[in-house]
């Protein structure tokens, strides 16, 4: 986590949450790759996901440009927006290991494949570790 930011909590938050969905978005992509004989259904969901962080990101990216363009001084309207929008990424993060560790059950490529479970396990400890650091900032106000 990059501390630099000292009080500015709003852009400690959405730094947090760029990079995260970013890397999930990019999960979604190595589990697609790793598993080329993945059920066309997980398949399908996974580019599903992709797209959804996809725009998670985006929204988070536009966050960030408007608390630098007001250098910090942001109306509690906005603040309670950007809270709103961290919630989600919490609520999508952990939907999303709740999708992991179901194709990990369910998927039979993944779960005869040690490598592709090593790496659904750190998927999911990732998309943790974010909810982890999220609460704690937004806990730390």
């Amino acid at each position: 986590m990059q501390f630099f930011y000292g009080s500015q909590l709003p852009l400690r938050v959405l730094d947090e949450a760029e990079f995260w969905k970013h890397q999930e978005a990019e999960h979604t992509v190595v589990i697609r790759e790793l598993v080329p004989n993945l059920e066309q259904q997980y398949v399908d969901a996974l580019k599903e996901w992709e797209k959804a962080f996809t725009q998670t990101h985006q929204h988070i990216v536009q966050f960030i440009e408007t608390v630098n363009r007001s250098k910090g001084n942001i109306s509690q309207r906005f603040y309670h927006e950007i809270l709103q929008l961290t919630s989600f990424c919490l609520h999508q993060s952990h939907e999303f290991i709740h999708f992991c560790r179901t194709i990990v059950e369910a998927s039979k490529p993944i779960s005869s494949n040690y490598t592709a479970k090593v790496v659904m396990n750190h998927i999911i400890v990732e998309s943790e570790y974010f909810i982890g650091v999220a609460q704690t900032i937004l806990y730390q106000s």
